[in-house]
């Protein structure tokens, strides 16, 4: 795709064409800081003005803004100018209190962050220790007394040394990876005035030195906070944070990050997750120590493995809780402390629209987005539907509708249980209700979208969910029952073939009434885009949905490995992923990732599949039919079915061959 094709189209007034075009070569090129790159981008400014796009124009001249290139620099302020403030949708925005710090009531949003912290705290540390201890038992001390000293003594030192040094680990981390570049407060005072105040205005109020200041070169939107004492802490924001948002929502930002480092949670999150790693690493040595050698020492080291995995399950969940309590309790921080919840609802969804841009202009999903999901502000995985929503913000009630899925699918706190973010919905529901208490209309009006919400059927919901948690384990379920009808039927006949037979026949069965529920029938399947999908309140991780997206390949799916299978779509309404299935297996998918999917990429498409949401809404590909003729299918269904019916087979096998 060449730079003078899109010129051509923009100076014939084919603006569309243009943007196509423009967008197209951008991410084509490999060089970022060439002058060809840097035209494409302002002439797609220009492009985007003429479609009426003023939101993406302003985002990308924010971002040249930030260039190194002086002309690209000086020709993007003279252009934001023009721009002026008014932002793409004709809603204006939700305003914010005349005053900070008013006391706002949380109402059982969250739960007690205090409850939280000390209970998974002290759960942890007595995980650690009585692992520490049995193992020291075990290893055959002489002395009770000194193995107790000994194994407190590791406890203390080893969770000390984590705490104090594991900061300092993360700076070289950062640095490393990527490229952390820390600076003055003076910087951030020059691209976000109001962050600086709010900076100072908390640091006085709450006694604290003001935190190392880091900025990383990167245009995905994140924030994040570390370290082991509040005057020691690191609050790191990436370049992409300052091109997405506006001066107020970049200070909301900040604002939450600063409410980690008042609640002390970098510091519990940094203890807690090495609690956790050192029950795994307890696990780990126990299995090494428990092969071979005396049968008495084998055994105990098998069960200490047992409870340390057991311990580790436990710790991992309880750490996942106090993750999402803590992002409750930072939200509320920053509602209080800068009188703007409306500012860090829209923060949110920006940052997932910033997310969900980037991801549409490069082949590989961002390494510091994958790398800090547990530390940042904004689960990546729950992007695409908030972002793709935002894309249409001319009506902000289709950014609303896709929050439904969030606050009244019970797959949706199903998921949740596993993430490290509450979800964008519940978040944005709970600062609703704290600019109600200020007197406030809210960014989304999430009132009218709960209120949407309770005219749902709830029978279709919780019964397609209870259903579908049954079909999860279809297999085992359907196994077990042919085992125990097989050992029934064996009772009374001299035919042990049934006892093996049946169990394997159940399971085909189950294997292929999962597959028919994954996978139904596509024929009638209904043209579609990815916003329409998104917006689905009964939409499910298991029961396909199946469905033909018109769009673009932009990408791989597979974040950050080179030959990966799986795809990005894109359309007018937003970014969907599509995962492809070799009938060969992983070895399929290795060589159709390596062998076909750079081919593929830029390539306009048909797509037909199933669609699924869960944290991350995705298709499982059926077929692929592009303009040039390319036909690519994909086997989601093909090994089930053999699987299922091979079961099936062997097992009535088995019944014939034993019973002769």
């Amino acid at each position: 795709m060449s730079l003078q094709s899109g010129l051509d189209a923009l100076k014939q007034k084919r603006y569309q064409e243009a943007v196509e075009l423009l967008e197209q070569f951008c991410r084509d090129c490999v060089e970022r800081d060439s002058s060809d790159y840097l035209s494409a981008q302002m002439w797609l400014i220009k492009a985007y003005q003429a479609t009426g796009e003023i939101e993406k124009a302003k985002m990308l001249c924010q971002k040249l803004i930030m260039s190194e290139n002086p002309q690209a620099r000086s020709w993007a302020q003279k252009a934001s100018q023009s721009l002026g403030q008014t932002p793409s949708n004709t809603n204006q925005k939700a305003g914010r209190a005349a005053t900070t710090g008013m006391k706002l009531a949380m109402g059982g949003v969250g739960g007690s962050l205090a409850l939280a912290s000390g209970v998974t705290m002290t759960l942890l540390f007595g995980m650690v220790f009585a692992l520490g201890l049995s193992l020291v038992f075990i290893l055959g001390s002489d002395n009770p007394q000194q193995g107790l000293a000994i194994a407190i003594g590791i406890t203390l030192v080893f969770n000390i040394a984590a705490f104090f040094l594991s900061p300092f680990l993360m700076d070289l981390t950062q640095s490393w990876l990527y490229q952390t570049r820390w600076v003055e407060l003076a910087e951030v005072e020059s691209l976000s005035p109001e962050t600086a105040k709010v900076i100072r205005q908390v640091c006085e109020h709450k006694k604290l030195k003001t935190p190392r200041l880091g900025i990383i070169n990167d245009q995905n939107p994140t924030a994040f906070t570390y370290g082991s004492l509040p005057n020691s802490a690191r609050l790191v924001v990436s370049q992409g944070l300052f091109t997405y948002l506006d001066d107020d929502e970049i200070a909301t930002v900040y604002a939450h990050e600063l409410g980690h480092i008042v609640h002390w949670d970098f510091a519990v999150m940094t203890v807690a997750s090495t609690l956790v790693q050192i029950s795994y690493l307890i696990y780990s040595t126990a299995i090494r120590l428990g092969r071979g050698g005396d049968r008495k020492i084998k055994d105990a080291m098998q069960t200490a493995a047992l409870v340390a995995y057991v311990f580790y399950l436990i710790g991992t969940y309880l750490l996942l809780y106090l993750s999402r309590t803590r992002e409750y309790f930072a939200d509320h921080f920053a509602a209080e402390s800068t009188g703007n919840p409306n500012g860090l609802s829209r923060a949110l969804v920006k940052i997932a629209y910033g997310i969900l841009e980037e991801g549409s202009r490069t082949q590989e999903p961002s390494r510091l987005i994958e790398g800090t999901r547990a530390l940042g502000i904004y689960d990546h995985k729950a992007a695409a539907s908030t972002g793709t929503a935002y894309r249409l913000a001319s009506d902000p009630q289709k950014v609303g509708r896709v929050f439904l899925w969030d606050m009244f699918n019970p797959w949706g706190w199903w998921m949740e249980l596993n993430s490290t973010h509450p979800l964008t919905g519940k978040r944005v529901r709970a600062l609703s209700t704290y600019a109600e208490q200020l007197g406030l209309p809210t960014e989304f009006d999430m009132g009218r979208v709960i209120k949407e919400g309770k005219t749902l059927s709830k029978s279709r919901l919780y019964s397609n969910f209870f259903l579908d948690v049954v079909l999860y384990g279809a297999e085992t379920i359907c196994f077990l029952i042919g085992l125990v009808m097989g050992v029934i039927l064996w009772s009374s006949s001299p035919n042990t073939g049934l006892a093996f037979g049946a169990p394997l026949i159940g399971l085909g069965m189950g294997i292929i009434v999962k597959a028919l529920v994954m996978f139904p029938d596509y024929k009638q399947a209904a043209e579609t885009d990815i916003l329409t999908l998104m917006s689905d309140p009964y939409a499910s991780p298991l029961r396909g949905q199946p469905a033909k997206l018109k769009g673009q390949l932009i990408g791989r799916g597979d974040a950050g490995y080179k030959f990966g299978s799986d795809l990005k779509i894109q359309d007018r309404s937003g970014m969907l992923y599509l995962r492809y299935a070799s009938r060969f297996g992983p070895i399929g998918n290795f060589l159709f990732g390596m062998k076909r999917v750079k081919s593929l990429i830029g390539e306009q498409v048909g797509a037909v599949g199933w669609f699924r949401r869960g944290i991350a809404p995705w298709m499982d590909l059926i077929q692929l039919q592009s303009e040039n003729g390319t036909i690519v299918n994909s086997y989601h269904r093909f090994w089930s079915f053999i699987l299922g019916g091979g079961s099936i087979i062997l097992g009535v096998v088995l019944i014939m061959f034993l019973s002769s």
